[in-house]
């Protein structure tokens, strides 16, 4: 019984959450400044390291978490969106919020909520307010580090109300055009917002007039810049399916054979930053971080939906590649994956760069499945299905992505492979379809 009250009390928790989306995106830090102060201010507790950029910010959130996890410290992660359960954004070393403390940080959060809005102030959004519990939760549970993930952009996004010890901004890429601008200095110039005095900044941009953006900005903070590519360097010495190696030149220390189950060769550079992150943590902050925990760290850390290989027999993979530059990456890792034939299964979000993405990856495939994400901005799902089709490729449109998938296992013969890839929104449809089909698969060969 007390199980059916507890999933009772969290779901209407999590309703009334998920319900304040229909504040939408309303960028600016007025609201979650107000409620935070009235939440006596726990991000001013907390020791943060702050992340932003356009792709990579999740992988290397996990990585440096992870190192630090093994260092044996207690560290709070808070990334968005979740793939299955709503609880992924908020963990401390790598278990969920339980859902016992949603419930209760909620119903502490309603009332000044509602009094906000009796007082004349807007109503927060409802990544405002998951930030704000985030920031409650990491500071009620004594952190020793919380790692949180920029959401959209930076300088008025909801997470840029902590003082980090440092700031992180992974690359800069076309996407949210319609928030952020249309030209990567414009795009560089909001995320440099996360930028601030007594801290330290760390980039992995390799594009010198966005680096340039950073200097000016850092420059005009007062803090020191760390560029990963020169300051820093890395070289693969052996990618695979399942993992890859490389030689790391730190910023105190040269590492040889490190291993990463992340692959691509674009998560080396997302190493390469985790552990420079580390590094300025152990001679800026003093953290006690030995070697053995950036080797155990980056071996030991997963990524769902970032190059994952689900299954070898079939072989699935699947890689949240939801804009231009994550299609760029999974074009380039595609080739460490031996096939016979592809069977490309994409879903993409009306508002990304959708025609190049095709032009990209479609050329690839042997054959093509379009499916919908579930969401508002999947506008005109079916437009990319014909974009695929002037490639010549037998293209199928299957609206839901769980029905996408299952039909396109049903096309895979022995040795080939499915990818499906797009908006996060679709693949998290996707991988649970996927894992129930392949459960009973199992289920059945075992009988």
């Amino acid at each position: 019984m007390l199980d059916n009250n507890l999933e009772k009390d969290y779901k209407e928790s999590l309703d009334y959450l998920v319900n304040l989306t229909t504040f939408g995106i309303n960028l600016g830090l007025g609201r979650i400044q107000e409620l935070l102060k009235r939440l006596e201010n726990p991000e001013k507790a907390l020791r943060v390291v702050h992340v932003g950029g356009t792709n990579g910010k999740g992988s290397t959130t996990v990585m440096i978490a992870r190192i630090l996890q093994e260092a044996g410290y207690k560290v709070g992660v808070f990334t968005s969106p979740h793939m299955h359960d709503w609880r992924e954004r908020m963990v401390i070393n790598g278990q969920m919020i339980p859902k016992e403390k949603v419930i209760q940080t909620i119903r502490r959060v309603r009332p000044i909520l509602e009094t906000m809005v009796v007082e004349g102030f807007e109503h927060p959004t409802e990544f405002e307010v998951s930030t704000a519990l985030a920031l409650l939760y990491f500071s009620e549970e004594n952190v020793d580090y919380a790692l949180i993930e920029v959401g959209l952009g930076g300088a008025i996004d909801s997470t840029n109300v902590v003082s980090p010890l440092i700031s992180v901004i992974t690359n800069i890429a076309m996407d949210h055009m319609d928030y952020l601008g249309n030209d990567l200095i414009s795009i560089a110039k909001v995320k440099a917002g996360i930028i601030k005095p007594n801290s330290i900044v760390v980039t992995a941009s390799d594009n010198p007039d966005v680096i340039q953006v950073f200097r000016e900005q850092a420059n005009t903070m007062g803090v020191s810049i760390c560029l990963v590519g020169e300051d820093v360097r890395w070289e693969s010495t052996c990618s695979g399916e399942l993992e890859q190696e490389f030689n790391l030149i730190g910023l105190n220390t040269t590492y040889s054979k490190l291993r990463l189950h992340l692959t691509g060769f674009h998560q080396l550079r997302n190493a390469a930053t985790a552990v420079t992150v580390c590094e300025l943590l152990q001679t800026k902050y003093g953290a006690h971080i030995p070697q053995s925990a950036i080797y155990a760290g980056l071996r030991e850390v997963r990524w769902p939906g970032r190059l994952e290989l689900l299954s070898l027999e079939p072989k699935i993979l699947l890689d949240g590649a939801h804009n231009l530059d994550g299609a760029l990456a999974l074009e380039q890792a595609l080739p460490l994956y031996a096939r016979d034939h592809l069977i490309l299964c994409l879903g993409m979000l009306a508002d990304k760069e959708r025609e190049k993405v095709v032009n990209l990856l479609v050329p690839l495939a042997d054959e093509v499945i379009i499916t919908r994400p579930n969401s508002p901005r999947a506008g005109d799902w079916r437009a990319l299905g014909s974009l695929a089709e002037q490639y010549g490729r037998p293209v199928t449109c299957i609206e839901d992505p769980k029905e996408a998938v299952i039909f396109a296992l049903s096309r895979l013969h022995e040795n080939d492979m499915l990818c499906v890839t797009g908006s996060i929104y679709m693949l998290a449809d996707a991988r649970q379809a996927l894992i129930d089909e392949l459960k009973q698969r199992s289920n059945i060969k075992d009988i």
